[in-house]
């Protein structure tokens, strides 16, 4: 099930309403969606891969895919991951309960697709098994403020070696923690990359969020799949919009953790991908286009049909998507999401 629905309003003035953030390639050759789903096809074939998108961006996203009509899940409004995941899971189980579901976000850069492929295997194992809740966790590779956080707790059993149970979550911590988190080797950045079977999660939804379960009602009143999207708008009309960690995760005690190696990051920020790109220090990375750099250092520069030239200034984000030039310290890339929201206020809806 790979997760398509944010804008990603943090990579304005790239990403638009009418093309998100996955259908970006940010670093060259494929997008995010399109290696989302390479990956997704290493253990799972098409006819069992599901998206789920948002009304605005379905038939863009149905092309970018590849994936039938019928496996790609409109939602008529965004009502955050937990009903997302419900969603997918109603649909899912009406097939297969005891189907184990890979919830991959679309946006998400993992270079090392085999040992990604790897880690889903070892924890479908352990959500068929032991009908556990699991999630990977990442190693932190720097004191960082802008993801949650798993500490583990003790090993899952001989059985499932490497798998952890999960002691608690963290929201994002200021540095200090943050800083702490990383020494103690006991935390770990949650990826946002869950493991269950779609009769476990309806379970804990059931459980944990009760009144998710509710309104998912006229999903499970569906005998034919052309009275689905019927369905689904009357759901959505009541559905709570609420994160899957918040919701259920955080109240399961069914959660497991999985610990991984490879690199991942989220790509968030214009910060972050120049991390990816390698901007650091006295190095640059150009991304499009044509740039002249002068006595300039650690920039990340798009240009688009014409020249950018930069003279004397270091740790800026200078991203130019042809109608609309962004000039940002890298550090205050992550308030670009502000500048979208001020250009809302403005009714500058050319610009979103």
């Amino acid at each position: 099930m790979v997760l398509a629905g944010g804008a990603g309003t943090r990579f304005w003035p790239l990403s638009r309403e009418a093309r998100p953030k996955p259908l970006l390639r940010l670093g060259g050759g494929a997008s995010l969606l399109e290696d989302t789903l390479a990956r997704a096809r290493r253990f799972a074939s098409v006819e069992r891969t599901w998206l789920v998108c948002g009304r605005d961006h379905a038939r863009v996203m149905t092309r970018a895919s590849g994936l039938p009509r019928r496996q790609v899940l409109v939602e008529p409004r965004m009502r955050n991951t937990t009903a997302a995941v419900a969603l997918a899971a109603e649909r899912i189980a009406a097939l297969d309960p005891d189907a184990v579901m890979a919830v991959l976000p679309a946006d998400h850069r993992i270079p090392d697709a085999r040992a990604f492929a790897a880690a889903i295997r070892t924890a479908a194992r352990a959500a068929a098994g032991e009908g556990a809740l699991v999630t990977l966790g990442v190693r932190p590779s720097r004191p960082e403020t802008g993801y949650g956080y798993i500490r583990t707790g003790a090993p899952a059993g001989a059985e499932h070696a490497g798998l952890h149970r999960v002691a608690r979550f963290v929201e994002k911590p200021d540095r200090a923690r943050a800083r702490r988190f990383q020494r103690s080797g006991r935390y770990l950045w949650n990826a946002g990359v869950f493991i269950w079977t779609a009769r476990r999660i309806l379970e804990e939804i059931e459980s944990c969020a009760p009144e998710v379960h509710r309104a998912l009602g006229p999903l499970r009143r569906v005998r034919r799949i052309r009275d689905w999207p019927g369905a689904v708008e009357r759901a959505y009309r009541r559905v709570p919009s609420v994160p899957v960690d918040k919701a259920v995760l955080e109240r399961s005690r069914q959660v497991w953790c999985l610990p991984v190696q490879f690199h991942w990051s989220d790509v968030g920020t214009w910060q972050s991908l120049a991390e990816e790109l390698g901007v650091a220090g006295s190095v640059s990375r150009i991304m499009e286009g044509e740039a002249v750099l002068c006595e300039s250092k650690g920039n990340l520069i798009r240009a688009a049909g014409r020249p950018v030239v930069l003279l004397g200034v270091e740790g800026l984000a200078v991203i130019d998507s042809g109608d609309a030039l962004l000039v940002a310290s890298l550090e205050s890339s992550p308030a670009v999401r502000d500048v979208v929201s001020l250009l809302r206020q403005k009714g500058r809806r050319d610009l979103l």
